[in-house]
Parts: C-alpha cells; structure tokens; sequence
C-alpha cells in the first residue's frame, strides 16, 4: 500500500564526508542550513541530476523528512544505492545540536 521502505539515517549518524544534499526551498536553504550542505530544491532535481554523486555516501535533507524522502525514492528508481534519508530532517539536526548556518555563514535557524 505505501510502497517499498525509504532506507534512512539518522542525523546524529551523518559522518561529515557525506554528501548532504538539501532539497529545500531557497528561502529555507538561506535561513538556515548545515555548513558542509548542497543545496539542490526539490523541483529542480530531475534538471540537474548528474550534480549528484553516486560514488559515495548521499544523505538527503529537508525541513522535517518528507521532501527528503520523496527524493531518495526517486535516486533508489534511477539508480542511486547509497542515498539515505535525513530522519527527522533540519529540525531534528538543529535539535540534536548539529551547526545551522545561514546564507552569510552566522549563526542560522529552521524555518
């Protein structure tokens, strides 16, 4: 009924060689996101697929973890096999007390 498992990762297991990509809207993306991230919105993922790299780790985030799943089904049906969802996305992130940066490098906050 609700189709095959979105594998996942929690946040506090994100090694910081992962390749983060953030899925979310530009406005999100300049209030707040994590230092290391790469901001790819959501809707311009099928445009600009080759941006992201199959060769290695791949955590995908968003605000709250649904957009970010959304995109990982979509990488595992076109190939990808080490692309992991950000459970609890950029919340969770700023709740475990991981760095949130915004568009000037200050400190950020998730909106």
């Amino acid at each position: 009924m609700f189709g095959p498992q979105v594998p996942t990762v929690p946040v506090t297991e994100i090694a910081d060689d992962t390749y983060l990509l953030d899925v979310r809207e530009d406005d999100e993306w300049a209030a707040g996101h994590a230092p290391n991230a790469h901001h790819l919105p959501m809707m311009e993922l099928p445009a600009r697929l080759a941006e992201v790299p199959t060769d290695r780790d791949v955590a995908v985030v968003c605000r709250s973890g649904g957009r970010s799943a959304q995109v990982v089904a979509y990488l595992v049906n076109n190939g990808w096999d080490r692309v992991r969802n950000a459970d609890g996305g950029m919340r969770q992130w700023a709740a475990v007390g991981r760095p949130v940066v915004d568009g000037n490098g200050q400190p950020g906050q998730v909106i």
